[in-house]
């Protein structure tokens, strides 16, 4: 009988149970420390024994006897220094390399803040494990990196002070979006990233298709095993279906073949038509490269889904379905545009906060999304506080206090028509020319947000020509109940509407907006049994972490952008 496995230590907050991989020999499990929790409350670590595990970021020796390392390990922005005597490590030139990673055990003791730079260091006793970096090929030395070179190697950016402070605000920006909507009583709703309808009209679609590679599964078939049936060869085969048919009319007109000689050559003439819809199925198969149908357009007839599909731009459609059965749903995900834009506003591939709410009209989207950005610039603030000092000190000065504007002030609320007027009337000349009916441009947004109101605006009944065919038709039959949300720097943060819940009107914005009726006779089908007044909205992840960081290139806040032929990794 096996023995049981030794108990796992009960492991305290900001602690992470690890095993020892390359140890001398040493398997045992090792409750992790964070640096974190250490410099977060040092008095109650001093004379601690601790286990960290982390990265070099500087290292240097004194002499064979002693080296000093800075450690981090993505909990905080904070290092923790490490002391390593010789004769507990042999060979310290394998440690100081900046990028080393290091897990170490000793006594965590407290210093003098007056003479020393750090508050708190590690005096090593045990060296537990070493991932060596070579400094001569390393690509992340001590030295500055920009921003715009590290995009070229997506793989270890994750190691530097910006990156790493982004990816944290990231990921208390998620946790914050699920902590709002599930106190206000949303559902979280898993939409689909593959969808055969377009929810923005715009067609700037990526396709998922296989057709590609089962042509190109043919053609290679056809290079090993030769050509495919010819025409002569199922002719020849069908032939032969007629002359066996000619055999069985003369077996029964001749009246002296029994039932089973009859029967024989049925049977054989049914094997001969298998033949030839075998041969006809594969000439069918094999024909080289992508079919099409007679007008010239492709046919999906073979393809994975028998229709068009995309990556979807959009998960609010599907989210509907649900608001309309739930009341109260939001999606969380991946959206896609084959935009071919090079711009430092615009991705690939991005992510989309999209809630949706049964019985709630512009008013009340309008209140949710308000609500929705207050809580998240107060969760940074509350909680990312360290990384946001960071972007003040490093990236854009400004950035605690805009937040901390739009946690506190309560936004504006002016029409379209209204902004439109305060741009006309502007001293100041824009390079996007200002008249009603146009989609207002980034200038236009900011100088509302910075210079007219200076803070949050939220701008609502838009030209029904500029927005979608979901939006509800206002009554002057010229606007749709939708609404952006502008802040400051950054302008559109989230775009929404009132959801048009009338049948015959929706029918028609989908007519007017070019769009076939057949992909969404579901959509409709919301109208038809038991259509209720809805509204939503969206907001773009990567714009949000771009007015929280103060970041101007939105490839620099998601981890692996999505450009124009850049898809690394």
């Amino acid at each position: 009988m096996e023995a049981a496995p030794p108990a796992m230590p009960e492991l305290a907050d900001d602690t992470t149970s690890i095993p020892s991989s390359r140890g001398e020999g040493d398997q045992s499990h090792h409750p992790r420390t964070l640096i974190r929790a250490i410099v977060g409350a040092i008095d109650a670590h001093d004379k601690k024994r601790v286990v960290v595990g982390g990265w070099v970021r500087t290292g240097r020796r004194s002499s064979s006897l002693l080296a000093f390392l800075e450690l981090n390990d993505g909990s905080c922005q904070q290092n923790l220094q490490a002391v390593v005597k010789g004769q507990v490590y042999g060979d310290l030139r394998r440690l100081t390399p900046t990028g080393t990673s290091v897990l170490l055990e000793g006594v965590l003791e407290k210093l003098d803040g007056a003479k020393h730079k750090q508050l708190i260091e590690l005096q090593v006793e045990r060296v537990i494990d070493v991932g060596e970096v070579d400094a001569r090929v390393y690509p992340l030395p001590k030295t500055k990196h920009t921003l715009e070179g590290l995009r070229d190697i997506p793989h270890l950016r994750p190691r530097t002070d910006t990156i790493a402070a982004v990816a944290r605000i990231r990921s208390e920006l998620a946790f914050a979006t699920h902590s709002f909507f599930r106190g206000e009583g949303f559902l979280h709703v898993h939409t689909p990233i593959i969808s055969t309808s377009d929810c923005e009209g715009a067609g700037e679609m990526f396709q998922v298709t296989t057709l590609f590679s089962q042509a190109d599964k043919v053609e290679k078939e056809l290079k090993e095993n030769g050509a495919a049936p010819s025409e002569a060869d199922i002719e020849a085969a069908k032939l032969v279906v007629r002359e066996k048919g000619d055999a069985i009319a003369r077996l029964k007109a001749a009246k002296v073949a029994g039932k089973q000689e009859i029967s024989a050559a049925v049977l054989e003439l049914e094997k001969a038509k298998e033949i030839v819809s075998s041969l006809e199925a594969e000439r069918l198969r094999l024909r080289p490269g992508i079919q099409r149908k007679d007008d010239g357009t492709i046919s999906f007839e073979n393809d994975f889904f028998k229709r068009p599909a995309y990556l979807t731009v959009s998960g609010q459609l599907q989210a509907e379905t649900y608001a309309c059965a739930l009341g109260k749903v939001y999606t969380f995900g991946p959206t896609f545009r084959a935009e071919k834009s090079h711009t430092s506003r615009h991705l690939a591939e991005f992510w989309m906060v999209e809630p949706e709410m049964a019985f709630a009209d512009l008013q009340y989207d309008m209140d949710c999304a308000e609500r929705y950005v207050k809580h998240l610039c107060r969760w940074i603030l509350d909680h990312c506080r360290e990384d946001m000092e960071f972007m003040v000190n490093h990236h854009d000065r400004t950035a605690i206090e805009r937040l901390e504007l739009v946690s506190e002030t309560p936004f504006e609320r002016i029409s379209y028509t209204k902004a439109i007027k305060i741009l006309e009337d502007a001293d100041k000349e824009f390079e996007n020319k200002v008249e009603w009916g146009i989609d207002l441009a980034s200038e236009h947004e900011r100088y509302l947000t910075d210079v007219v109101f200076e803070k949050p605006v939220i701008v609502y009944d838009y030209p029904k020509e500029i927005k979608a065919f979901y939006m509800r038709l206002n009554d002057d039959q010229k606007t749709v109940a939708a609404m952006d949300v502008l802040v400051p720097k950054v302008g559109e943060l989230i775009g929404g509407s009132q959801r048009e819940e009338r049948l015959d009107i929706l029918k028609q914005r989908l007519i007017d907006g070019g769009l076939a009726l057949g992909p969404y006779e579901w959509y409709l089908d919301l109208r038809r049994f038991a259509t209720v007044k809805h509204s939503g909205f969206g907001m773009g992840f990567e714009r949000m972490l771009l007015f929280a960081t103060g970041l101007d290139n939105i490839r620099d806040i998601i981890p692996f952008p999505r450009c124009p032929g850049k898809a690394d990794l």
